[in-house]
């Protein structure tokens, strides 16, 4: 809970107080929150890290493009920093919570139309504050024959955020940032750009051709604090004629990071559109208390795994994913999928054939990689105690790497006590993956909190060491991989912050840009 107010930076209480009234004129007394306990939700973290290192100064909610450019002008008079959210569900990443304290956040949630969606060419037009349960719902009811593409806790998640952050998702679209076309966005000036085509006049493809004429500069916008995006083009997928959802079981990483190669090539050659390699301990960590299986000190041992997963009938490691397309094509891809996996060692095994404990597995398989929403893998946080930070570097889509980068995560991991909980995502083209793994702690055990901060810091310092940085970062991790990336990418991301940002009350600390 919080206890104490903070100020913006440099602000005096009279200062702020005069900038309230103003920001009050602008939206309504409702929608500029100050009190402490209307602050909570902007400054509750998962992520190992105390929450007074991104307390909020307030958190304002306009409700239009004309209301934010008002909100521009006090913030720049007062020079009071804007922390942006679209529905604030960072989940794993830092939520809601600013990088640096004494920001005011600045909630797009009331913004939430969605504005238009082709029903021909599969794009849709929407705002900040649409969530993916929302967009669903308008596809149901206008009978639209289109998937999204997602992260695993959809309904209460927004696209345009999955989107700006670069989300990896588990349909044949995953890496979203390859899926969107076109943005409205809001400099801190107050002036309104429309990337791409959409800075023409009636433009017929603002959401059909991302390209536009001269530089292409929605890139800036992503991970950025360089202006506010307050519209998003999103291609849709267009929904498959069938889709058959598949796994193969490996005893060991050395399997593993064999199926690893082979999702490269089969990616490549078009016979998969998706796929990941996993641990068994995620599926256990979904449906399990680790003290109920193990009470020992330090990480569980591998021997362990082996056992629990013997017991159980299952693999310690698992690749899995769903093949789409019409009902032949399905047919020859499965094939060519099953004779490759059983060719390395794999167990491979169809939804068709599925019972037992894999049950379960393949039930969370089939949910995230279709278009069907759930909230079941928020009971991960469960597993040890509300306390959850998403880590993910990428490596190479080759096996030497994949067994590189886990042993490096797992000899940190255990160091510190936890468990190696996570696996591989294939990339869009198949040459690199998502080597995502959730650090679990107790956050309400200020021992382990501490522990799980210093173990969150050396993953990055130790991965990036052995090649291996990562791609997105919670908030206590901005600044530090920022400094991984060297001093000419931090240089040329501050010059171009000053010059679209003088006064820097943009999202300070974004992304490590200062």
């Amino acid at each position: 809970m919080l206890n104490k107010a903070v100020l913006p930076p440099g602000l005096s209480k009279e200062r702020f107080a005069a900038a309230l009234a103003e920001y009050r004129a602008i939206v309504g007394d409702q929608w500029v929150l100050v009190d402490l306990d209307q602050l909570t939700p902007y400054s509750r973290l998962m992520v190992p890290d105390d929450p007074l290192n991104h307390q909020p100064c307030g958190a304002i909610a306009p409700a239009s493009v004309a209301e934010i450019q008002r909100i521009l002008a006090v913030s720049n008079k007062y020079k009071i920093p804007l922390w942006t959210i679209s529905v604030g569900r960072n989940f794993g990443y830092g939520e809601a919570a600013p990088a640096t304290p004494g920001q005011m956040v600045l909630d797009l949630r009331r913004m939430n139309r969605i504005i238009e969606v082709d029903p021909v060419l599969g794009t849709a037009l929407v705002e900040p504050g649409v969530t993916f349960k929302q967009l669903q719902d308008y596809l149901v009811e206008h009978d639209l024959p289109f998937w999204f593409n997602k992260p695993a806790p959809a309904p209460v998640v927004g696209p345009m955020g999955f989107t700006l952050e670069r989300g990896m998702g588990y349909t044949r679209y995953q890496e979203q940032a390859q899926n969107f076309s076109g943005m409205e966005v809001v400099l801190a000036d107050g002036s309104v750009v429309r990337t791409g085509m959409g800075g023409v006049e009636n433009a017929k493809t603002w959401q059909a051709y991302r390209w536009g004429y001269g530089p292409w500069v929605d890139g800036l916008f992503l991970q950025s604090n360089l202006g506010i995006v307050t519209k998003l083009g999103l291609w849709l997928m267009k929904r498959p004629a069938s889709h058959v959802t598949w796994a193969a079981g490996f005893a060991d990483m050395k399997g593993a990071a064999r199926a690893v190669e082979m999702l490269r090539d089969l990616r490549m050659d078009g016979v998969v559109d998706n796929g990941m390699v996993f641990h068994m301990s995620y599926g256990v960590a979904l449906t399990q208390r680790r003290a109920d299986i193990f009470k020992g000190p330090g990480a569980i041992p591998d021997a362990m795994w082996a056992g629990i997963a013997q017991q159980a009938g299952l693999t310690v490691w698992s690749a899995a994913g769903t093949i789409f397309g019409y009902p032949e094509q399905v047919k020859v891809n499965l094939a060519i999928l099953k004779k490759s996996m059983e060719e390395i060692g794999g167990q491979f095994i169809t939804e068709q054939q599925v019972s037992g404990p894999a049950s379960i597995m393949f039930n969370n398989i089939k949910m995230i990689t279709t278009n069907e929403l759930s909230l079941e893998d928020f009971a991960i946080f469960n597993y040890r105690g509300a306390g959850g930070a998403w880590f993910a570097p990428v490596i190479p889509a080759k096996a030497e790497d994949a067994l590189a980068c886990y042993e490096t995560m797992q000899r940190v991991l255990s160091e510190y006590g936890f468990d190696y909980i996570g696996g591989y995502m294939i990339g869009y083209s198949g040459r690199h993956f998502d080597a995502a793994t959730i650090l679990l702690f107790d956050r309400d055990n200020p021992e382990e909190l501490q522990r799980a901060s210093a173990c969150y810091n050396k993953l990055v310092d130790t991965c990036a060491a052995a090649g291996y940085a990562l791609y997105r970062a919670g908030t206590p991790l901005m600044k530090k991989t920022a400094d991984i990336y060297g001093p000419a990418q931090k240089a040329l991301n501050a010059r171009l912050k000053s010059a679209l940002d003088p006064n820097h009350i943009l999202a300070p600390g974004k992304s490590g840009i200062a």
